[in-house]
């Protein structure tokens, strides 16, 4: 018998197809329009066609600013995400220490970007913050603001903070949901403390992995607040990521057209890089389950 499709459905969706037009695609079509146009002020454009991208491309500071951007997310990743995975392994599973242990893992996460930057840009100073003045007292020549290891330290040091909770809890959630049965046939078999975590609880994190390696590299990869907050940039461009540079450039130069090219093609690059990410992380765990490939 032929299936009746029902497209009334759509009808219930199209609310929300409106409200994403608004608010993403029409945004990008106006950077669209200011990435393949020239102006000089009283709301007049000139076509320049792809001039700004093949400009941008071309550009060392933007490459620089891209290397600082991957160079950042590798670092993140490569420190959050086994973090996140020990600590969330090491959280009780039952008792009292179960709410306590998810409260405190959730309470960096509920602080605004902003105020994470500021605490940490106190947090380091040399003569009122508890990081900064105590480093001097021990005689360590710590200083943020005027050295580029410092400063790169203190941010990566601050978005590890910041953002393992988030690991923690995905993996967590992940752990929780394994069935006592597993265990159970792994203390039958004399199954040691690591094969456990090889062949039982890291298979059945993959899922949520992918999903915090996902978010933790996009977020990550377009950060902006805390360190514009912390070191603004600097020390000269050390901390200048493609955000801190993009926003630089359109509204501290006013260079519209160069700046719409660059969050495009920054745009671009965020969507490969995660599709390329979602790809590797599917296939590996449809190859471990044993499923052919496009199934």
């Amino acid at each position: 018998m032929e299936k009746t499709w029902n497209n009334k459905a759509w009808f219930l969706v199209l609310p929300v197809l409106l409200l994403v037009a608004f608010s993403a695609v029409i945004p990008l079509m106006t950077v669209v329009n200011y990435s393949v146009q020239d102006t000089f002020g009283n709301n007049e454009f000139f076509w320049a066609g792809t001039d700004w991208f093949t400009q941008t491309l071309h550009s060392d500071r933007f490459w620089d600013a891209l290397w600082r951007n991957l160079t950042f997310s590798m670092i993140i990743l490569a420190i959050e995400i086994p973090l996140g995975i020990f600590i969330a392994l090491n959280m009780p599973k039952k008792g009292l220490g179960v709410p306590v242990c998810l409260v405190l893992m959730a309470l960096p996460l509920l602080i605004p970007w902003n105020v994470v930057g500021t605490i940490w840009q106190v947090f380091g100073r040399v003569d009122i913050g508890l990081l900064g003045h105590t480093l001097a007292a021990m005689g360590i020549d710590y200083n943020y603001v005027q050295n580029a290891t410092h400063a790169w330290i203190t941010i990566i040091v601050m978005d590890v903070w910041h953002w393992t909770s988030l690991v923690v809890l995905l993996c967590y959630a992940g752990l929780v949901s394994i069935p006592d049965a597993y265990y159970q046939a792994a203390r039958i078999d004399g199954a040691s403390r690591f094969s456990v975590f090889r062949y039982i609880q890291l298979p059945k994190m993959k899922r949520v992995l992918l999903i915090a390696v996902l978010l933790r590299f996009m977020d990550s990869f377009m950060i902006y607040t805390e360190p514009f907050v912390v070191t603004g940039g600097g020390p000269g461009n050390a901390t200048t990521f493609l955000s801190i540079d993009l926003v630089k450039m359109a509204v501290g130069q006013f260079d519209l057209g160069p700046a719409a090219a660059m969050s495009i093609i920054y745009f671009l690059i965020i969507l490969l890089l995660s599709w390329v990410f979602y790809t590797v992380m599917t296939q590996s765990d449809a190859a471990d389950a044993g499923v052919p490939k496009g199934e």
